[in-house]
This record gives C-alpha cells, structure tokens and sequence, in this order.
C-alpha cells in the first residue's frame, strides 16, 4: 500500500475559459429562445399601444449676410465678419440654438393660440371642462413646442431643414411652416432691437463727445492766449515750424561762428606782426616786408619813397662828404620819410589790434545773446510740448466725435431697412405616413434586447453555478488528475443503470468507462493499482453505479475483480445483484461465516461481490480493526482488483479509513451536482490523513448539452454497431 500522495497541488480559479460561456450558453438555448420571445412579446405589445407620430419638414437657406443694399462701407451692428470655416460653423451651430429657443416657440403659440388648444396639449379626452381648463393651464405649451422642433442642417450648404413631429400630419405641417416664420421674425426683431440699443448708446456718446471736443478745443485757444503762442510763432498743426527763439538762436550762433573765425584770423594776423616787429631793430622798418599790406597803397609808396630817397643819398656819397650840405639835406629827407613809414606801421599794427579787441567785444555780446535766446527757446520748447498735448487731446476727441457721428448716420440709416438673410426654400406639406412607431425596428430592438438579456441571463447562471461540471473544474479548480467522464445512465424500458454497459456493451457509455478502466491502467503500469476506494463528496452522486459498471469494464478484460461493499450505513450492491446480504465483510471481520460463503458470484464473468453483511453499529471502528487489514490481504490474494464501495466522504469518515488501507481512492463526482467547496473539504480531508488521490471521475455527463463538448473529442469514437446498440438501449 502507497502511503505517499501524488496528487497535485490545490489549484487556484483558472483564468477565464470563453468556450466554458459559450457552452454555458448552448445548454440554456431554451431559456434564452424563452426570454426573447417574451422580449419579442412585450416589444410588439408596446409598439402597438404606441400613438403614430408623423414629421413635415421646412427648408430654409441661411445666407452669412443679408443681401447688401447700402455701400459696402455702411455696416449693420450684427456684422458679418464670417470668413474662415469655424467662424461660419459657430454662426449656423448659433442660428440652430435661436430655432429652437422659447422666443420662437412663444410666437408659435400666440400666432397659433396653442395653448388654448386641447388637441395639441392632448387633453381632448377630458370630458369635464373645468378639469380640461386646469390641465390646460398646467401644461407649458412653448416647452412643448420645443420638444418637436428638431433642426438639421444640410453638409456643406447653406440649407437647413426645420422638421417637426406632431400627432396630426396637417398640423405638423404648419408648425413646421409657423417656425420658420417665427425664427425669420425673430431674427429681424433681434437685429432691429440690437440697432435701436446701439443708437442710443451712439447718441449718448455722440452729445458727450462732442462737450469734450468744445471744451479740448477751447483750452486750447486759452492756452494760446495766455502763453502768446501767436508772437512765438508757432503753428496751428503743433509746432512743424521753427519758433522765434529758436530761429535767434540759430542766426546768433551763426554770427557768432563767423566772429569767432574773425577773431582767429585778426590774432592770428597781430601775432604775426608783433613777431615780425620783435625780431627787427627798432629803427629799421624792413620787418614790414614780411606783411601783405607793405605791398599795398600809401605803404608801398612810403616804402618806394624811402628806398628812392636812400639811392639818392648813396649816390651822393659817393660825390660828397657826410657833412656836405648837400649829404645832410638828402639824410634829413630820407629820416622824414623813414619815420612816416614808421607811423603808418604803428598804426597799421594798433588798427590790427583794435579790430582784434573789438571782434572779441562783439564775441562776449554774441555769447550773451545766444544764452538769452536759448533760455526763451527752452521756455518756448516747454510751452510748445504743453500746447501740443492739449492739441493733440483737442484732435483726438474731435476725431473720435466725427467717427462717432458718421457710425450714428449709419445706423440710422441701416435701421430703416427690413431686409433678412433667410428665406424659405421648400414650405413644409403634410406627410400622410408616420414616422413612428417602427414596428419592424421596434421588434428587431427587443429581440435583440431579449438575446442580450437572456444570454446575461445564462453567463450570470453560470458565474452562480458553483458545481463541478467540467474536465477543468477537476484539474484547475480542485488539482485533480481526471480520470474520465460517463454519461446518465438511462433506457427507456426502465432497465436498472447498475449493469447498463453489461446489457450494451458497444455502447457509448461502455466505450467511456472502457476508457476510465485504461486511464486507470496507465496511471500506475508497473504497480497496477489492487485495491481502490471508490467514494464520493456528498451522497446520491452515482457512486456505487460507477463502482458497479468500472468493475464490469474490468472483468470484460479477464480479470478478476471483487466488488466489496464496505458502506455499512447504506449498503446496496447487493440489491444491483439479486444476491442475499445475510453474510458479508462485517460478518466476516467479526469471525462470523467463511469467505467462500460470503463472496457472491455475479452474471458476469470473472466479477465477483462480497456484500456489506449485517449492519454494525460501529462501521469506522469496524474498518479500522486489524481483521479487516487481514480480510483485505486474503482478498488481495484471490483477486487481481478489489473495488470497495464506501460512504460519502462529508457525512462520515468510513472513506478516509478504507484510503488508508488502499492502494488509493477514486472520487465520482456529479456533473452540475457536486458543489466545488464540498469536493474541495472532501479532497483536504484526504490529503490530511495522507491518503492516495487517483483522481476524480466525472458522471452523469450530459453528452449532447454544453457540457458534452468537453468530452467529445476523448469519446468520439464508437465501434462498429454501436449507435444501434445505442437505439435499443434507449
């Protein structure tokens, strides 16, 4: 006997299987075929009750401005600076708002008197009038009007449709038709109500306006008045021209240049001479050879004269002594006209320095009346900036009272029109089919409405169905191997399921438990399991049918299998059998009756039954003894399988007791049956005493639901003749 587990480790949830829903939603067709034909049911109920609604549409064009009549300088207050594509979608999004705003809808219903109307407020059924008359003073008939009033706008044009709904065809038609009357009113009222509050605000400004461009005006005439600006010469445009100090200024600074150049060439001329003066003796007058002047009028004739009067004193000494009358007269004339050169030199020197001094005078007058006109300058300068800005304020204001003015005529004028930017294209007429209610729509909604409801349905079934109901469940959910899976075992003529596959043999339900009894093979080839438990989680989930029919599919193999009955609380294979259940396994623990006695030969070949015997009152203690262990070695000596069928694991702990004393135990549990927490505490209760888990084997599987398609593939296959045996089984 193995004592150690093999299982696998408990497993976490898996991770979402879409087939697992998709079959979850194949097994409940009906329920999701049933809810839509509720669904489908209710729907066209629904529709039908409905009251037929009926649409008629006005076209209209919605032109950017209104046609131009006035110059193109001459603009409305409600321009029409629309030029880019945003610009022009802003304007018609707004022009969709104004249709459908309480203004419009209000002269709807007075032009129409609407709200005085029992058909279109749907109160014509009171018969009462004073009831009538209060339901009809409660109702809001502009709201109402609003609610009809669907606008659709035209891609990539200028048109727009006002469509409305109403009960009655004709009177839809002229809803739709008073609309776009009312939002052409409407509009024009805007635009004339925007231009009335505009002049108004214009004439306002205009008056204040034109009282500051008087009173700039005369400050500026004060200010002249008082600063003499007239003398100063400074013009009316603020001063282009050059004032009067300024133009001193200029002609002083201009003089005082030229004197100033006069001075540098008078010094300049009498620095000259005084050098010329100074490097010559006192006497001699040659030094005046060195100046421009000697060369002109009385000086060159004085100089002529003393050069004439020295030849002629040298020729005569050449004749005559020094003492010599003659000699000395010509020394006296030469000496006179010597020192008359003399003088006029002097002279011609002191007049050089007096121009000098008195060039330098007028220099000293010059500055003193270049610092007096730049003084009256600068004060003309701040006048002048103190007259310009009260020039510039006068002009400013004037400028703003002349656009002003000109924006007033303007509106004044553009006032007087009545001209509009819309106009109707198609007037809407009445439409004798209704738009609702859809019925074919209407029940394609709610049958879509019932496949979705009733496919929620069966996913929130099946998130709710905590059962083991598939070859995952068995793996991933509870860390099982799986061992295999068998059909509901049922025929139509009430045959007992105990030896179904015995009596069908080629049988799909023989093949799957053909196929468990090789799985069972291959999962221990070199040690075949001898002794296997066969139990279950809770009661009633087929396992004593499983054990009965496992033990057939062995014995068919020639083997010789006992199936030993050890649920001594609620023993049946004796039943399955027809055999007596005087002696069994607690007879022969206890030392009562023989072996040979007690083991039943079967119907068929090479399976054999011992039966629980007389009921003990102690059935887990009974197991637990040593006679049993010995029963089951002699057993194990006799045959190559012993199948013990025991009690459900939840209730009691017989299970758990025989595990531990078999080669190891194999769950059955329920398709759609077996809760996963009580398989799960089944499997910790095992796992806990350190019993051998073979595996799970999963019964009563409904091979032709949706849990059916996990198992087809590993079942597909029948042999020859089966679908007939099949049909004579059913």
């Amino acid at each position: 006997m193995e004592e150690t587990p093999n299982e696998a480790p408990e497993a976490n949830e898996p991770a979402l299987d879409v087939m697992q829903y998709v079959r979850a939603i194949w097994r409940r067709k009906w329920l999701i075929l049933g809810i839509m034909a509720v669904m489908v049911l209710v729907g066209t109920l629904h529709t039908l009750r409905q009251p037929k609604i009926y649409a008629a549409s006005t076209s209209l064009i919605i032109d950017v401005a209104a046609p131009r009549i006035l110059d193109t300088d001459v603009k409305e207050v409600m321009g029409d600076e629309r030029g880019n594509y945003w610009a022009n979608k802003e304007y018609y999004t707004t022009q969709s708002e104004v249709i459908t705003s309480r203004a419009v809808a209000s002269r709807v219903v007075d032009r129409l008197g609407l709200q005085n109307n029992p058909s279109f407020l749907g109160v014509e059924g009171l018969q009462d009038e004073e009831a009538r008359k209060k339901a009809m003073a409660s109702i809001d008939a502009v709201a109402l009007v609003r609610s009809r009033i669907n606008v659709i706008p035209s891609t990539n044009s200028r048109v727009v449709r006002i469509a409305v709904e109403d009960v009655d065809p004709k009177r839809a038609a002229m809803l739709a038709n008073e609309v776009a009357e009312a939002y052409i009113a409407e509009n024009q009222a805007l635009k004339l109500k925007t231009t009335e509050g505009a002049s108004t605000w214009l004439e306002e400004r205009l008056s204040e306006l034109g009282a500051r461009a008087d009173k700039s005006e005369r400050g500026v005439y004060e200010f002249k008045r008082g600063a003499d600006m007239l003398s100063m010469s400074i013009d009316s445009k603020g001063g282009s021209q050059q004032s009067t100090p300024k133009l001193a200024y200029d002609k002083y600074m201009s003089v005082l240049i030229d004197v100033r150049t006069q001075i540098a060439a008078l010094q300049a001329r009498v620095d000259a001479m005084r050098q010329l003066r100074k490097s010559a003796s006192p006497e001699s007058e040659h030094w005046a050879e060195g100046l421009s002047e000697a060369s002109e009028g009385s000086l060159r004739d004085l100089r002529n004269q003393v050069l004439e009067q020295r030849t002629a004193c040298v020729e005569l000494s050449g004749r005559y002594l020094a003492e010599h009358p003659k000699m000395q007269e010509c020394q006296q004339k030469l000496t006179v006209v010597q020192q008359e050169l003399r003088r006029s030199l002097d002279n011609l020197v002191r007049g050089a320095e007096t121009d000098l001094a008195s060039a330098q005078n007028n220099e000293r007058n010059l500055l003193a009346l270049v610092d007096k006109a730049k003084t009256e300058a600068f004060q003309v300068t701040e006048k002048q900036i103190q007259y310009e800005r009260l020039n510039r304020d006068a002009e400013n204001n004037q400028r703003l009272y002349e656009l002003v003015l000109k924006r007033f005529k303007e509106l004044e004028l553009s006032g007087l029109l009545r001209t509009s930017n819309v106009r109707v294209l198609d007037p809407a007429i009445a439409n004798p089919v209704p738009i609702r209610p859809n019925t074919r729509s209407a029940v394609l909604l709610f049958l879509l409405l019932g496949l979705l409801g009733g496919v929620g349905v069966s996913l929130g079934l099946e998130l709710l169905d905590a059962s083991v109901t598939s070859r995952a469940d068995v793996e991933e959910r509870l860390g099982l191997s799986f061992i295999g899976a068998t059909p509901p075992l049922k025929s139509k003529d009430g045959g007992s399921a105990d030896l179904y596959i015995h009596r069908h043999p080629r049988s799909r339900a023989a093949e799957m438990f053909r196929a468990i009894r090789t799985n069972l093979l291959f999962m221990s080839p070199d040690k075949p399991f001898r002794t296997v438990v066969v139990s279950s989680a809770s009661p009633s989930e087929g396992k004593s049918t499983t054990l009965i029919n496992l033990g057939v599919a062995m014995a068919q193999t020639g083997t010789r299998v006992l199936l030993m009955d050890t649920d001594m609380r609620r023993p049946r294979l004796h039943l399955a059998f027809g055999v007596p259940d005087d002696v069994g396994v607690s007879s022969l623990v206890v030392g009562e009756g023989s072996l040979e006695r007690a083991v039943k030969s079967t119907e068929v070949p090479n399976l054999f039954l011992l039966p629980c015997g007389p009921l003990p009152p102690n059935p887990a203690e009974l197991l637990h003894t040593r006679a049993f262990s010995e029963l089951l070695s002699k057993l194990k000596e006799r045959y190559d399988c012993i199948l013990l069928d025991s009690p459900p694991l939840g209730p009691v702990s017989d299970a758990l007791v025989l595990a531990k004393q078999a080669d190891g135990i194999l769950l059955v549990l329920k398709a759609g049956g077996t809760h996963r927490e009580q398989a799960k505490r089944a499997i910790r209760s095992l796992r806990d005493v350190k019993a051998r888990i073979i595996g799970a084997l999963l019964n009563h599987v409904d091979m032709k639901g949706g849990h059916g398609a996990d198992f087809s593939v590993y079942y597909s296959y029948q042999p020859y003749g089966a679908e007939r045996d099949e049909r004579t089984a059913s």
